[in-house]
């Protein structure tokens, strides 16, 4: 988004609430501090406004992630087949399709997330082949309260049949890419795969 464009709600407690935890927890004057807890007290409060959550549910959920706030990162997988078909779930929070993916977990690389995720919401055992890239979502109103990297990897399975987890995902499909209609993508992720496809179409070739 350009510097001229006005911030998503989501978008700009996002970026207010990172503030004021993070200078909670550097700032020792006690006037500044004071000015962030306000910050954060606006924060939670506006939260509390826009979504279903009561302000002591909010306040417990930052309090609860302490030091210096960075975005949310997750690991995506994206598996095709030798028709270009891209290995999709459809999710149980939002059901819409998606790549198999899940947040990092801490002292966990991405690429073993995504081999973990694989395995959590398809059954399967997999590798992961190569980086597709590395993309970033802002907090939007309605979709997602903060920013997202999204770490994109082509994988193969090398055991199992893809399986769908109930409580992962409602079911499990290799779908064309053009053929789930944009509505039905979960959050960023045509995005995501139309970029792994082209990825995949490269890394056939040789290149």
């Amino acid at each position: 988004m350009s510097d001229d464009q006005p911030l998503d709600i989501f978008a700009l407690l996002d970026e207010v609430q990172a503030i004021a935890r993070t200078g909670l927890h550097f700032s020792e004057n006690p006037f500044d501090r004071e000015r962030y807890a306000r910050l954060l007290d606006v924060a939670k409060r506006q939260y509390a406004a826009h979504t279903s959550l009561d302000n002591s549910v909010i306040a417990a959920r930052f309090e609860s992630e302490i030091g210096y706030v960075t975005a949310k990162v997750g690991a995506d997988a994206a598996v095709f087949d030798d028709q270009d078909r891209i290995l999709l779930g459809r999710r149980v929070d939002d059901d819409k399709w998606g790549l198999i993916a899940g947040w990092v977990d801490p002292n966990e690389s991405p690429a073993q997330t995504a081999v973990r995720e694989l395995a959590e919401e398809a059954g399967v055992q997999a590798r992961v082949d190569r980086l597709v890239g590395v993309f970033f979502r802002e907090a939007r109103a309605g979709e997602h309260p903060h920013g997202t990297v999204s770490i994109v990897y082509l994988a193969s399975i090398t055991g199992g049949r893809p399986t769908p987890q109930p409580h992962e995902v409602r079911e499990l499909a290799w779908r064309a890419i053009d053929d789930v209609p944009a509505d039905e993508w979960h959050h960023h992720h045509e995005t995501l795969a139309r970029a792994a496809l082209e990825a995949w179409w490269r890394m056939r070739a040789g290149l």
